[in-house]
């Protein structure tokens, strides 16, 4: 650089104004405002070439100055001693249509600032895109293909966000391996008090420190400020954690390592995941925003005909509370290529019989479900958890009590699916050495859906649910799967990041405590008025809800559980929780004896042309209303947490000059989650778009109304 000679100020002046020129010829800086202004984005190389960026919303930070970059294993890290040597910018306003989803057309319109920075000491190149939307922040590191940077081993990624103070949040404990916790509610600085008794136990765990959290992180400020942070597009790379400094406030991510250590593994060209952070002053634009799946590619499949939204049926809860088992024997010790299940005496509990399961098939007919998921199917359940078994099951050897053949053709027969479970017992070679001879087998037997489970510590041992290595087997089962036109539901696997944009094959995952903790103890009462704003920011839950014997002790006497709901707020859960796979989860005697209330779940829609968020507050309540995919019919659910509250419902919404009858399922006055769960009222209204409703949500309750155009 060529400083300019100032001969008319003193030497010391002099020295202090070059040195003030050199930092300014270093220290670089970029800024970005949204679509509409209220965010603004600054990015800067500050003096020692370390790259950094800052958010303000509407006048008001967000981010306060946060560090970019990543360590490498045996290189100079890629964290400091920058240039920025080129900045590119854009706009984007599109539409696009999803295969199914909560709304008919989503806009994708951002501003966009690609900044390169190089590092001249090593000659190697990283480029961080920035997309600014009108609803929040996306970015990522990318790697272009260069010399001094081919393959490299990421060490840590040391992406901060740096809160500007202690913030209320809606926290889980940061694990490699499960996300299946109850919510914490706290400040920030309670997290590592609090931390000990958050870490409840779990098939496989791993937790990594005492202020680590997982994302999405649901954030609210004093100012009533929402910030919610995730990561979208996680795609040949570990997902993302986040270690919370509780002195400064600043979360930095943590990724998942493999079994040596690493965090993952790269070879330009290459990028990361988007780093998400969604921001509002309004709780319900924090669940409509669309950022995460706007930041995933579109699809590339040119056929999307046979990816079909599904409600479903299945033998399941039964063996959940205790009822039945997955097993056939009660024998153990089994090995898959010795037994012969013919020569073996049966336990007389085994659900997944020929005889049984049409009656499920029976119940779907008659009350128009989809299909029906059988778990338990399978040989090698007798020894299935816990062993470390590599070779534990094939994936295709039915029970003897099991006729594949015949229940195929009763199915078909009466124009239901069947559904096929496939639990890996986290054997994940195993799985893949199976799985081509699995999914044929579906397609001979008429099964076009599949849930994985991934129960337990993975194999090979010291490998983690959400290392680079399990990310890439989840992709690799997902495209292995629209090969042979399957749609696929992973429990236990990680949390989605908006891929089924990408991949609408991928029609459901659990990654979160569902409705199974009910009969483990039970989840929180304000457990469904958080994961909306936590869990499902990156796409669909199958949470089975549905539930109307809420006592499990009726089911299994020695099962003391229950469930933390009303049976009103069962109903409103095929709204406030979306997926397009809904599950009926009880048994079919249970809402044989609430056929009043059951209608609720047989009319409500699976698939959506729009949506609206009514009231939403985290940990409080939700209440939605959505429109059925191609009909006038409107669908509104409610939950609120165990307080119990008063919900003031504006229909405004409604066509004009329509007029509909709202068929409104609640909680009676009497009832509560604990002490009167299935008191209920069913009552008809006729309203219109000027209508205004106030209903009544007992505590841990809710309520579900069906708004159809009257004929």
């Amino acid at each position: 650089m060529n400083l300019p000679r100032i001969p008319f100020l003193p030497a010391a002046r002099r020295g202090l104004l070059l040195a003030l020129l050199a930092w300014g010829a270093t220290a670089q800086a970029e800024d970005l405002q949204s679509p509409n202004k209220q965010l603004t984005l600054s990015v800067n190389v500050q003096a020692n070439g370390v790259p950094t960026y800052s958010l303000s919303y509407k006048g008001r930070p967000v981010l306060n100055t946060s560090k970019l970059g990543l360590e490498l294993q045996n290189a100079v890290a890629l964290t400091s001693g920058f240039t920025q040597t080129a900045a590119t910018r854009r706009s984007v306003d599109e539409s696009w249509n999803p295969v199914w989803g909560e709304v008919k057309t989503i806009r994708n319109h951002y501003n966009e600032l690609a900044v390169t920075l190089t590092q001249p000491a090593t000659k190697r190149e990283m480029r961080v895109r920035f997309r600014l939307f009108d609803d929040g922040l996306g970015f990522r590191y990318e790697f272009p293909r260069q010399p001094e940077l081919a393959y490299f081993v990421v060490k840590e990624e040391k992406t901060q966000f740096a809160l500007n103070g202690d913030h209320k949040a809606f926290w889980l404990p940061g694990d490699y391996d499960t996300q299946e916790y109850s919510t914490v509610t706290s400040n920030l600085s309670q997290v590592r008090g609090l931390m000990k008794a958050a870490v409840t136990p779990n098939a496989s765990q791993t937790t990594f420190s005492p202020t680590g959290l997982q994302t999405p992180l649901m954030l609210k400020r004093p100012d009533g400020l929402y910030v919610n942070i995730h990561e979208a597009s996680l795609i040949d790379y570990s997902a993302m954690h986040l270690e919370l400094d509780d002195k400064t406030f600043v979360l930095e991510s943590h990724l998942t390592p493999d079994a040596v250590g690493n965090k993952g593994y790269l070879q330009t060209p290459c990028q990361s995941p988007w780093r998400t952070v969604i921001v509002s002053d309004k709780a319900a634009d924090i669940l409509q925003s669309k950022l995460v799946l706007n930041l995933n590619e579109p699809t590339k499949f040119k056929d999307v005909s046979w990816i079909k939204p599904v409600k479903y049926v299945g033998v399941w809860w039964e063996m959940i509370t205790g009822k039945s088992t997955w097993s056939y024997t009660n024998q153990d010790n089994i090995k898959l290529d010795s037994i012969d299940y013919k020569t073996v005496k049966p336990n007389g509990t085994h659900g997944a019989n020929t005889a049984h399961v049409k009656e499920y098939i029976d119940f779907a007919a008659k009350h128009g479900f989809d299909a029906v998921l059988v778990e338990g199917w399978n040989t090698g359940w007798e020894d299935w958890f816990g062993k470390h078994k590599d070779y534990v099951f094939d994936f295709v050897t039915p029970y003897p009590d099991f006729d594949v053949q015949e229940l195929h053709r009763y199915a078909e027969s009466k124009g239901v699916k069947m559904m096929m479970h496939h639990e890996t017992s986290g054997s994940v070679r195993n799985y893949e050495r199976h799985l081509e001879q699995a999914f044929q087998f579906m397609n001979d037997n008429g099964y076009n859906a599949v849930k994985t489970g991934y129960v337990g510590d993975v194999l090979p041992l010291g490998e983690h649910h959400y290392s680079q290595w399990l990310i890439n087997h989840y992709q690799y089962v997902l495209e292995k799967a629209a090969e042979h036109k399957i749609m696929v539901n992973g429990h236990e696997a990680v949390r989605p990041t908006g891929l089924a944009r990408t991949f609408p094959n991928l029609i459901g995952n659990e990654a979160a405590r569902g409705t199974e903790y009910e009969s483990f103890g039970g989840n929180n009462a304000d457990h469904t008025t958080i994961l909306p704003f936590t869990r499902l920011i990156g796409g669909p839950m199958d949470y089975t809800p549905g539930i109307f014997e809420t006592k499990v002790s009726k089911l299994n006497p020695s099962n003391n559980s229950f469930v933390h709901s009303t049976l009103a707020r069962q109903l409103a859960l095929y709204v406030t929780m979306y997926s397009p796979l809904q599950m009926a989860a009880d048994l079919p005697e249970h809402y044989n004896q609430h056929l009043d209330a059951f209608q609720f779940i047989k009319d409500v829609a699976v698939d959506w042309d729009d949506t609206k968020v009514l009231e939403a507050e985290p940990g409080d309540y939700i209440t939605y209303a959505r429109k059925a995919k191609g009909k006038s019919s409107w669908f509104i659910g409610s939950t609120c947490d165990e307080q119990g509250r008063t919900s003031k419902i504006d229909l405004s919404f409604l066509d004009a000059g329509k007029k509909y009858v709202a068929t409104i399922y609640a909680d009676a006055k009497d009832a509560h989650y604990e002490k009167n769960p299935k008191a209920y009222t069913i009552r008809k209204v006729n309203v219109t778009r000027k209508s205004k409703l106030t209903q009544y949500c007992a505590p841990g309750g809710g309520y579900a109304i069906s708004v159809v155009e009257a004929k």
